[in-house]
C-alpha cells in the first residue's frame, strides 16, 4: 500500500481526489471505516493548521496516525509470571496459524535457555499433535503427549501438572481452530480456561487470539466472541508477509482494547516478531 501512497502524494498537489484516494487505500488495507475518517481529519487538520503544502509531508503524518492508535508500549510485551510455569494459550479459528506461532515462540523460548513444554490441545486432528511434536523436535522443547480424540481439557491440565513437577517455565498449549459462529465449540473453549485455572491456580497468563493478516473486518466479530468465551489478553497477526492488508488490527484495538503482541511475517522461526506500532505503522502500506 505504502507505494500506492508514495504514487498519490507524488501528484505535487493536496486536493479532495488525494484525501478520497488516500480514503480508498486506507480501506482497502482493511482500516475500519470509522478509523479511517478520523485519520483523514487528522490528515486535514495538520495541513490547515501546519500550513502543508507539498503532499510528500502527509506521509509521515500518516504513519504517525495510526501508530498513535496502539499507544500501547507497556501493554506488548508477553507476560511473564515469576512463578513457574507461565502458561499461554493460544486460540483462533481454523487455518489460521496457532501450531505454527507456538512452533516459532517455542524455538525462540529454548533459544534463549529456557525450559518450556508444548500441550497438544487440539486432539480432533492427529495431524495437529503430529505437527506440534516436530515442532518440539525442532526447538528442543518438551512434549506432552496426547491421543487423537482425547479431552483437549485434561492434555493442557496434565501438561501445567508436569511442568510444576519438572520447574518447566514456559506451557505454550495448542487448542483446536473453531469458528467463532458455533456456540457449542467456543462454549469447549470457555470449559478448556476453566480447567487450565484449576491446574494453574490462575488463569492462563496469556490467551493469545491467532489472526490471519487476509481476514479483513471479520476479524473483529472473531475477537469479540473469542474474548467473551476466553477472556484473551492478546493478539498474534500471521501472514503479515504475504499481504498489506491489517488494518483490521487497528478496528480491534481501538473497539476492544486488546493488545498485539506478535506478529508473523514468514515460515522461517525467526520471523516471528514482537509487535512493534512504528513498524508496523511503516509495514501496512508496503
Amino acid at each position: 500500500m505504502m507505494q500506492r501512497v508514495d504514487r498519490l502524494l507524488g501528484r505535487g498537489v493536496i486536493d479532495e481526489a488525494l484525501y478520497e484516494d488516500l480514503e480508498e487505500a486506507l480501506l482497502q488495507a482493511d482500516t475500519p471505516i470509522s478509523v479511517t475518517g478520523e485519520i483523514l481529519e487528522e490528515l486535514r487538520q495538520a495541513v490547515r493548521t501546519e500550513r502543508i503544502t507539498d503532499p510528500a509531508g502527509i506521509k509521515d503524518r500518516l504513519q504517525e496516525a495510526i501508530r498513535r492508535r496502539f499507544d500501547q508500549k507497556a501493554k506488548s510485551a508477553l507476560y511473564r509470571h515469576i512463578v513457574n510455569p507461565t502458561v499461554y494459550l493460544f486460540v483462533g479459528v481454523n487455518g489460521v496459524g496457532k501450531t505454527t506461532t507456538i512452533g516459532k515462540l517455542a524455538t525462540r523460548l529454548v533459544g534463549q535457555g529456557r525450559k518450556v513444554l508444548l500441550a497438544p490441545g487440539d486432539t480432533f486432528r492427529a495431524a495437529a499433535i503430529d505437527q506440534l511434536k516436530l515442532w518440539s523436535e525442532r526447538s528442543g522443547a518438551e512434549f506432552i503427549n496426547a491421543q487423537p480424540g482425547a479431552d483437549p481439557g485434561s492434555v493442557i491440565f496434565d501438561a501445567v501438572t508436569a511442568a510444576k513437577a519438572r520447574n518447566i517455565e514456559f506451557v505454550l498449549a495448542d487448542t483446536a481452530g473453531r469458528q467463532h459462529t458455533k456456540a457449542a465449540l467456543m462454549h469447549e473453549l470457555g470449559k478448556i480456561t476453566k480447567v487450565l485455572e484449576k491446574a494453574h491456580g490462575r488463569p492462563a497468563d496469556e490467551v493469545l487470539l491467532v489472526l490471519d493478516a487476509n481476514t479483513g473486518q471479520n476479524a473483529i466479530r472473531q475477537a469479540e466472541e473469542f474474548r467473551a468465551a476466553a477472556q484473551v489478553t492478546g493478539l498474534v497477526l500471521t501472514k503479515l508477509d504475504g499481504t498489506s492488508r491489517g488494518g483490521a488490527l487497528i478496528g480491534i484495538h481501538e473497539r476492544l482494547g486488546i493488545p498485539v503482541k506478535l506478529i508473523g511475517l514468514g515460515e522461517r522461526p525467526d520471523q516471528l516478531q514482537d509487535f512493534d506500532p512504528d513498524v508496523f505503522a511503516a509495514q501496512l502500506f508496503e
